[in-house]
């Protein structure tokens, strides 16, 4: 099972951090994917960790404003995000799959239930 949180109503230029707390399963073996979605369009891989070694990757619409990074004593993965823009906001999603991580949704086999993320002034 995976929840997210911290989603919620920021101004552009703002920051928020999302966190996925994981449960249910072998945590320390699963990369963790964060994607998003805007109603009538295909879902958008975000950013992912790895379980293997701690590699990460970034959508080129979100590198150098977004830090995916994990906890793996709290079994939580964090989506920090800095820089925000209007056309980031969408439903966030993390996503679990076991071994090296991806940018493709339908590599993940675990989902959470998304939380909303809203960029407007």
């Amino acid at each position: 099972q995976l929840v997210e949180s911290g989603g919620g109503l920021v101004q552009p230029g703002g920051s928020l951090r999302l966190s996925c707390v994981a449960s249910g399963f072998n945590y320390d073996y699963y990369a963790i994917g964060w994607f998003r979605q805007v109603p009538g369009k295909e879902r958008e891989g975000v950013s992912y960790i790895s379980a293997n070694d701690g590699s990460t990757d970034y959508a080129d619409s979100v590198k150098g404003r977004f830090t995916i990074s994990r906890d793996n004593a709290k079994k939580t993965v964090f989506l920090q995000m800095n820089s925000l823009k209007p056309d980031d906001t969408a439903v966030y999603y993390c996503a679990a799959r076991r071994g090296w991580g991806a940018l493709l949704d339908f590599l993940y086999d675990t989902w959470g239930q998304g939380t909303q993320v809203t960029v407007s002034s």
